[in-house]
C-alpha cells in the first residue's frame, strides 16, 4: 500500500475512535451508559441497527458470494421487512412500557428468574462467539493478503473498539455508527462506479448485466422447495423471517440499539427505516460482486484468490502440476474474453449459441479451479481453498488507485468495528443487568453499575479477541455467523413467543422445553437434518410445541 492509503486508513479509523470518546465521555448513570439516555432519533437508530448487522463479513464475503454464485443470496433477506413490522407492533410497545434495559428482563416478569437467566446465557454464548468472528473475519483476510500478522490485527481491531465502547457505552456506539455507515456507503459506491469505468469500451452497465446473466449470475429468485438449496424465496421468507425476528427482536445487540430511542415512535421508525433500506443495500453489495465478476471476464484473475493457497503450492512438490492448471486457466480466460465480447455485440440465434459457449467455458473454468483446490490441499492440508472471502479484497488491492485502497480497507475495518462495538455493548449490558445486578443481594450505587458495565465491556472485548485468535476459517464467513445465530435464535424466539402469546404455558415448562430444544437443534445441525436457515423455524416451533406438551401433562397431574 502507498503512503496515501495508510494516511486515509489510519486517519479514518482514528477519527471514528476519538470522536466517539469525545462526544460521549462522562456517563453518570446506568440509563446514560446502557441506553444512551433514551434520546436517540429514528435515523440514528436505523443507521445503528444497520451498522450492527453490516459487519466486515458483509463487505468481504457478500461480493465473493455473488462472484461465485450470483445474486440469489439476496433472498436470504426477504423476511427482514416482515420481521420489522412484527417487532414494531408486538415487541417494541412491551419493551418500552416495561422500561427494560435488556430484552431478557421481560422474561422474568412473564416467567421467572431461571428462564430469564437461561435466555441471557444462550445469548451470551452465541453472541460471544460471533463477536470473535466479526474481529477474525477481516483480520485473517487482511493478514493473508497484506502480509500482516494475524494476531496483531485481531488485537488492533479489538482494542480500537474497546476504547470507545468502554468509554461511552451505548451512546458512543450509536454516534460512531453514523460515521462508520457514511464511510461504508461512500466506499462501496465509489468502488461500484470505478468497476464500471474499468470495463472495455463499448461495454456499459446494461451490457455488463447481460454478460453476468449469460453466466447465471442474475438469477435472483428461486421458488423451488429444494431443501438442498440454501437460498430460495421460501427459505428467505420463512426461515429468514424467523431469523430476523429472533435477531432484531430478542438479540440484545440489536434490541439495545432501539431501546435507546426517546419514544415508541422513534424506535418503530428506526426499524422500519432499516427494513426498507436493508434489502436494497444487500442487493447493491451483491451487485458490486457481480460487477467484479464481469470485470474479471475481461481481465486476468488468479486461479485461486487466496494468496496463501497459491504460495503453499508454489513452495511444494506440486508446483509443476499447478502451473499446468494455471496455463489452462489463462487459456480458458482468453477464450471466454473473446466469446463474451462477441456475445455483447450479437443478437438473435447467434447470441443464444454464444451463450451456450459461455456456459461450457464456465464449466471448464469451475472444474479447473476445483482441480487446483485439490492440489492445494495436497500441498498444505491446513490452507483455506475456498476463496470467496478473498475475491473483493483482491480486486481492491490490485485494481483501485492510491487513496481508494485505503478508503476501502477503512470500509472493511469500520464495518468490523461497528458490529463488534454493538456486540460488546450488548454482552456487557446483559451480563451487568441480567446476571450481575439481578443476583446482587446488596443495593449498589448507579456509579457502581456503570463501572461494572465498563469492566464487563473490557472483559468481553478480551474474550472476543481471544476467540478471534483461535478461530479457523469456515466455508464462507457470512454463512458462519448466520449458522451460529440459527442454532440459538429459533429457541430464544420461541421462548419470547410463548411469553407474548401463549399465556397458558408457565415458567417450568418453558425452561425444560428450552433446554431440550437446544440439545436437539445442535444435534440436528451436526447431522445436517436441514439447511441452517430452517433451524430458526425448527427451533422456534420445537420449543413452543414441547413447552405446550409439558404444560398440558403437568396440568393434568395437578
Amino acid at each position: 500500500m502507498a503512503l496515501l492509503d495508510w494516511i486515509v486508513l489510519s486517519g479514518t479509523l482514528l477519527f471514528i475512535v476519538f470522536y466517539g470518546v469525545y462526544k460521549t465521555r462522562g456517563s453518570k448513570n446506568v440509563n446514560e451508559y446502557l441506553k444512551g439516555g433514551s434520546e436517540s432519533k429514528w435515523w440514528t437508530i436505523g443507521l445503528s441497527v444497520m451498522a450492527t448487522q453490516a459487519s466486515a463479513i458483509t463487505f468481504l464475503s457478500t461480493p465473493g458470494q455473488a462472484y461465485h454464485s450470483g445474486m440469489g443470496f439476496v433472498q436470504f433477506y426477504f423476511g427482514l421487512p416482515i420481521a420489522m413490522v412484527i417487532i414494531c407492533i408486538v415487541f417494541i410497545p412491551i419493551y418500552f412500557k416495561l422500561k427494560v434495559y435488556t430484552a431478557y428482563e421481560f422474561l422474568e416478569s412473564r416467567f421467572d428468574l431461571k428462564t430469564r437467566s437461561l435466555a441471557a446465557i444462550l445469548f451470551l454464548v452465541q453472541r460471544g462467539l460471533a463477536a470473535g468472528i466479526t474481529i477474525f473475519a477481516p483480520a485473517i483476510i487482511l493478514s493473508s493478503v497484506l502480509g500482516w500478522d494475524l494476531n496483531t490485527l485481531n488485537v488492533i481491531i479489538g482494542v480500537l473498539v474497546i476504547i470507545y465502547t468502554v468509554s461511552g457505552g451505548t451512546k458512543a456506539v450509536s454516534v460512531t455508527h453514523k460515521h462508520q455507515m457514511a464511510v461504508i456507503f461512500t466506499g462501496m459506491f465509489i468502488a461500484f462506479f470505478i468497476i464500471l469505468s474499468y470495463l472495455p469500451d463499448g461495454i456499459n452497465f446494461s451490457n455488463a448485466l447481460e454478460i453476468a446473466g449469460a453466466s447465471g449470475k442474475m438469477e435472483i429468485l428461486d421458488f423451488s422447495f429444494d431443501l438442498d438449496n440454501r437460498y430460495t424465496f421460501w427459505s428467505g421468507i420463512i426461515g429468514g423471517t424467523f431469523l430476523a425476528l429472533s435477531y432484531f427482536g430478542t438479540d440484545q445487540s440489536q434490541v439495545q440499539r432501539y431501546l435507546s430511542g426517546k419514544s415508541v415512535k422513534e424506535m418503530q421508525l428506526g426499524l422500519i427505516f432499516n427494513g426498507l433500506l436493508k434489502v436494497p443495500m444487500q442487493f447493491f453489495i451483491l451487485l458490486v460482486g457481480v460487477m467484479v465478476f464481469v470485470f474479471y471476464q475481461f481481465n486476468a484473475s488468479p486461479l485461486n484468490f487466496n494468496p496463501l493457497a497459491n504460495e503453499s503450492v508454489k513452495n511444494s512438490e506440486y508446483n509443476d502440476e499447478y502451473n499446468l492448471l494455471e496455463n489452462k486457466h489463462i487459456e480458458i480466460e482468453n477464450q471466454k474474453k473473446q466469446v463474451i465480447y462477441s456475445y455483447s455485440l450479437e443478437s438473435g440465434s447467434k447470441k443464444e449459441q454464444l451463450k451456450q459457449e459461455i456456459a461450457a467455458l464456465n464449466l471448464l473454468e469451475i472444474n479447473n479451479r476445483e482441480e487446483a483446490k485439490t492440489i492445494i490441499k495436497k500441498a498444505n492440508v491446513d490452507v483455506e481453498t475456498n476463496d470467496k472471502d478473498y475475491v473483493f479484497i483482491h480486486f481492491i488491492l490490485h485494481n483501485l488507485p492510491k487513496g481508494l485502497i485505503g478508503l476501502l480497507l477503512a470500509v472493511i475495518l469500520s464495518a468490523a468495528m461497528s458490529s463488534t462495538s454493538s456486540e460488546l455493548n450488548a454482552l456487557a449490558s446483559t451480563t451487568a443487568i441480567d446476571l450481575y445486578k439481578r443476583n446482587m443481594k446488596d443495593e449498589k450505587t448507579e456509579a457502581h453499575y456503570v463501572k461494572a458495565s465498563k469492566w464487563f465491556t473490557l472483559g468481553w472485548g478480551i474474550i472476543a479477541i481471544s476467540v478471534a485468535s483461535v478461530a479457523s476459517l469456515f466455508d464462507n464467513l457470512i454463512q458462519l455467523v448466520n449458522i451460529i445465530g440459527s442454532i440459538f435464535y429459533g429457541n430464544i424466539l420461541g421462548i419470547f413467543l410463548l411469553a407474548f402469546f401463549i399465556k397458558y404455558v408457565k415458567s417450568n415448562a418453558t425452561f425444560m422445553a428450552a433446554l431440550i430444544t437446544q440439545i436437539i437443534v445442535i444435534i440436528g445441525y451436526k447431522f445436517d437434518w436441514m439447511p441452517y436457515l430452517w433451524l430458526n423455524l425448527f427451533g422456534c416451533a420445537l420449543v413452543m410445541g414441547i413447552a405446550i406438551i409439558i404444560q398440558t401433562i403437568n396440568s393434568k397431574h395437578i
